[in-house]
């Protein structure tokens, strides 16, 4: 389909032919993986990762004896492949950006999943990053909202995320700047980002991550946009969920 330039100017475009408020394709499956209780895949633009869930399932420890708490722990466990990104190098398992993830994972949904359901039990993710492109930690929340859904552990609504960010630099006073949708790798090397995650079509934030310097003026502006790009991540999740619930359902039927 030809690109409609009648009231958007090609100069505004972004590299990749999007507009500031456009988002990536994204595409997604579940139930990937038949071995594991719940499974996802999930591509935002080029940046590609598969989940599984294991659990919930009785947590013991080396001696054999139960452990745990009141309610489950989330466990979860990124692994990042040497050929994902454009240098082919190897990440430790104590690597600190990975831990950070892992640790921002774990509490998100720790805090949405109905863990007192639980008790002594653990709930473990397990995230295998294929090709990174930007947006990595937004498409590991997408990611495993999809594989608890496959899993049946029940939450309180979808965890959504993306990135946004700002075409001018904290250093430069860019009175024009404009607030950009669901950053690249180019663009998350360049500019100011974050990335956020909501809860369901709702306000109601549940992740706030941002690395780089921003000014406090276009914060605000990066925020409402990257909470709207939440929404529209919600419906093509829902839609991903809802195809499978319709194939389950004709299978039954036959």
């Amino acid at each position: 389909m030809p690109l409609d330039t009648s009231t958007y100017s090609l100069a505004l475009l972004r590299l990749d032919g999007r507009r500031w408020n456009e988002l990536r394709r994204i595409t997604a499956q579940i139930t990937t993986q038949a071995a594991a209780d719940g499974s996802s895949y999930l591509e935002m633009g080029n940046t590609k990762v598969i989940c599984t869930v294991t659990g919930p399932a009785e947590a013991k420890s080396a001696a054999g004896a139960r452990t745990g708490g009141d309610k489950a722990e989330v466990r979860v466990e990124i692994s990042i492949a040497g050929f994902s990104g454009v240098d082919r190098k190897r990440r430790a398992k104590n690597d600190k950006r990975i831990s950070e993830m892992q640790t921002t994972i774990g509490n998100a949904f720790s805090q949405t999943l109905f863990t007192k359901l639980y008790p002594h039990s653990t709930i473990s993710l397990s995230l295998h990053v294929l090709s990174q492109d930007g947006s990595l930690l937004a498409t590991c929340l997408n990611a495993c909202t999809l594989a608890l859904i496959d899993a049946g552990v029940p939450m309180r609504d979808y965890i959504c995320a993306c990135t946004a960010g700002s075409t001018s630099s904290y250093s430069s006073n860019d009175e024009q700047a404009d607030p950009l949708l669901d950053l690249n790798t180019m663009e998350e090397q360049e500019l100011p980002f974050l990335t956020v995650a909501t809860l369901g079509t709702t306000d109601n934030v549940s992740v706030l991550v941002m690395e780089t310097r921003v000014q406090v003026g276009r914060l605000e502006g990066m925020l409402a946009v990257g909470v709207d790009g939440c929404k529209q991540v919600r419906e093509i999740l829902d839609g991903v969920v809802k195809k499978r619930g319709h194939k389950i359902l004709e299978s039954s039927q036959l």
